[in-house]
């Protein structure tokens, strides 16, 4: 059941989503898994792992970093920000960047396992193949006979409610100045406009499905605190998005930059919790919402030795976390396994995972794991007696 969200499912009536739900997933999790899971990846020297194409069925639970390039340029070493959770066989998406559909086909995942789509916040890089699993993977079975479930539920911000002044004190003329603060649902909308041609010759030809029917968006309603887009992310408790019989999530609000609403999320499953940071800078929000989990995915940019000017270095720091300070912050939440994705470095062409890693694990006790496109991390419970 969603909670704590305001959904239209676009072309028709809002319906209820009445979706059992395991009792006492939160709260045990935490404190018994330790003893009675397994959490395993790929060495982080190996070479890029492989990935079967397979369903992901059964009971478990695998974290796939569909891409985890930070930022909007277009680089053939890693992809745009996306990630997938598995859990029990069914896929949560979080985050859309670029190539994310071709990505989760890579890693083998089925696309009518899709339960839902987690949206962090709107800069284009994290939602530049959002509507491409629908237009893309929405009707057509690919190959291997695979395409979305009829209906896919659909998390993300809501409209900012205004923007904020521009960096010079003027005002260049705006994007569509009649809505220029959008949230998901208007920017579905758009999109299913821009691509009404399309649409429409395959629909009149029998060959298509109407697309509208298969998306419900959900704009994550706020909890009763004091943020706008002039207070984008005060210190808060975490609150529920949504609630399956798979998985419960919670969220946060995080400062990044002007951008509002930029959520964090977290996860917790029968199987383990993870958290992901989504875009942000430093804030007790983060360690709220990943408090003791057991994967804490965390955005890092390296600035160090980046000959940038005085004010992209500030603007940077207001937008993201510095890899060397990222480790206190897993540390203060009592995070098992620190993953980092969403990650840059702007002082050296290429990304030195040694010293990254290094970096990371600076003021932190667990694991880290600098993130590569298509890793995937699994958590199985192990058999009684094992």
């Amino acid at each position: 059941m969603c909670t704590g969200c305001t959904g239209s499912h676009l072309g028709h009536d809002q319906e209820s989503s009445a979706l059992s739900r395991r009792t006492a997933i939160a709260g045990a999790v935490a404190g018994t898994l330790a003893a009675s899971a397994t959490l395993s990846a790929a060495p982080a020297d190996a070479a890029e792992p492989a990935f079967p194409h397979h369903s992901h069925k059964g009971p478990g639970l695998d974290l796939v970093l569909l891409g985890t390039q930070a930022g909007p340029p277009v680089e053939s070493s890693r992809k745009g920000i996306a990630s997938a959770l598995v859990v029990d066989g069914s896929t949560y998406v979080v985050d859309c960047g670029r190539s994310a559909v071709s990505q989760y086909v890579e890693a083998g995942l089925k696309l009518s396992s899709i339960e839902g789509i987690f949206v962090t916040h709107l800069h284009h890089d994290h939602v530049a193949d959002y509507f491409n699993f629908f237009l893309l993977g929405g009707n057509v079975p690919n190959t291997r006979g695979d395409s979305l479930p009829s209906s896919v539920e659909v998390y993300g911000p809501g409209p900012a409610g205004g923007l904020p002044g521009a960096h010079d004190g003027t005002r260049p003329p705006l994007i569509h100045p009649d809505n220029p603060a959008p949230g998901l649902l208007d920017l579905t909308n758009s999109c299913m406009d821009a691509y009404a041609y399309s649409s429409n010759i395959f629909m009149l030809s029998g060959a298509v499905s109407d697309l509208r029917s298969r998306v419900k968006v959900n704009e994550i309603a706020l909890p009763g605190i004091d943020a706008s887009y002039q207070n984008t992310a005060p210190v808060m408790r975490p609150f529920r998005v949504m609630e399956d019989d798979k998985v419960r999530v919670t969220a946060v609000l995080v400062p990044h930059g002007p951008v509002f609403p930029s959520f964090a999320f977290r996860f917790d499953t029968d199987h383990g919790s993870v958290t992901f940071s989504g875009d942000t800078t430093y804030t007790p929000n983060i360690s709220t919402l990943a408090r003791n989990c057991d994967v804490l995915v965390h955005e890092a940019l390296n600035i160090q030795g980046f000959q940038g000017p005085p004010g992209l270095l500030e603007n940077l720091r207001s937008h993201h976390v510095e890899v060397q300070k990222v480790g206190p912050i897993a540390q203060e939440a009592g995070a098992s396994h620190l993953v980092l994705s969403h990650i840059g470095d702007l002082a050296e062409g290429t990304l030195d995972e040694r010293k990254w890693r290094h970096w990371a694990q600076e003021g932190y006790d667990g694991t880290v794991t600098v993130g590569r496109d298509l890793q995937r991390f699994t958590r199985r419970r192990r058999r009684s007696g094992a």
